[in-house]
């Protein structure tokens, strides 16, 4: 009886001692994240800031995530592809556009409306906010990391915009189905593509010019091929358009519980702010350059743009109108969007 008590011993012990050195395997375990996204490293939110959020999660693990990035699309796809390549696992961590999938962020979609934002941190910490308070649902097939958007949109033409009446009939590239509205709405012929291919585009001839932000302009060449560039007066830009850094659950999930604090911990309102920032430095660098290069940048009045105010409104109340046949209260989305933005902008 005894030899068994002993033999019964030894062997719970034994067990007790691979749960323990399991335990301290996965603790030590070492991930390897793939982050996909579709701008070259030199751009601004690489540079700037997803190459500095993978260095951070890897110093606050310890080494033991690795993030391996392939810029520019390495892993294959297009821009418009990158969500679902998060969603579905053919990345761990993806960055992209949610304008490039039109009509699958409905919610999300408000902040692009005209003359709804300017700072892009301000901006950026308002909408991983309003994502997560009336939004969530549009996110939940993958683990969100941060919400943000670029600031204050402008023109950047062949030849200068200086009133609605020398935009008609110009060919600009739109970034989402919001932002192809509103230039139809201006009187412009919208060209719809991802922000890669617009140097190609002006190029080529293929449109006469783009709506993007300042900070995206070098990485384009886009004070090279056109010359002229114009700006809105007031606090806000003439549009804004949203990004999702975004994780495949199943690869959060099989993390153990240290290094989710290590995800959580760098994900959020603050990371976004971080994305908004870089976003409002890379404005100012690419103003820079379009002036030192001697360039045209048109600053329109407050009469002028008040009249681009008045003749974009009518984008808002289509979004509105389309929103209440899916029984989405667009006017509350708005107004919550508006009062958020305004509590980040004190």
């Amino acid at each position: 009886m005894k030899l068994i008590q002993r033999r019964t011993a030894v062997a719970a012990l034994g067990i007790a001692a691979a749960g323990l050195f399991a335990g301290q395997a996965a603790a030590q375990q070492t991930v390897t994240l793939r982050l996909h996204q579709f701008l070259p490293p030199q751009a601004t939110i690489p540079a700037r800031a997803i190459i500095p959020w993978a260095q951070k999660i890897e110093a606050d693990s310890g080494g033991r995530i690795k993030v391996q990035m392939f810029h520019a699309m390495q892993m294959g796809g297009s821009p418009p592809q990158l969500f679902d390549q998060a969603r579905d696992g053919v990345a761990d961590i993806t960055w992209t556009v949610l304008g490039y999938t039109p009509g699958r962020f409905n919610k999300a979609e408000v902040f692009e409306l005209p003359f709804m934002s300017g700072s892009a941190e301000a901006s950026s910490k308002a909408f991983h906010e309003y994502v997560e308070q009336f939004a969530a649902d549009e996110f939940r097939s993958v683990k969100l990391l941060a919400a943000h958007t670029h600031g204050p949109g402008l023109f950047h033409t062949k030849n200068p915009v200086t009133g609605l009446e020398s935009l008609r009939g110009m060919k600009i590239r739109g970034g989402s189905r919001i932002i192809n509205n509103m230039l139809t709405k201006l009187g412009a012929t919208p060209v719809g593509m991802p922000v890669p291919a617009v140097t190609e585009a002006l190029s080529k001839g293929v449109i006469d010019g783009t709506t993007i932000p300042w900070e995206v302009t070098p990485a384009l060449k886009v004070t090279e091929l056109v010359k002229n560039h114009t700006t809105f007066a007031g606090t806000t830009g003439l549009y804004t358009q949203t990004f999702a850094l975004s994780m495949n659950r199943n690869a959060y999930d099989r993390l153990p519980a240290d290094l989710k604090k290590v995800i959580d911990d760098n994900s959020g309102v603050q990371l976004a702010a971080m994305f908004g920032r870089a976003m409002d430095e890379g404005d100012k660098v690419g103003l820079g350059i379009a002036q030192k290069a001697k360039n045209n940048i048109v600053a329109l009045d407050v009469a002028e743009t008040q009249r681009w105010r008045r003749t974009a409104g009518a984008v808002e109340t289509d979004w509105v109108n389309e929103m209440k046949g899916k029984n989405i209260d667009g006017a509350k989305l708005a107004a919550e969007a508006r009062a958020l933005i305004a509590k980040h902008t004190k």
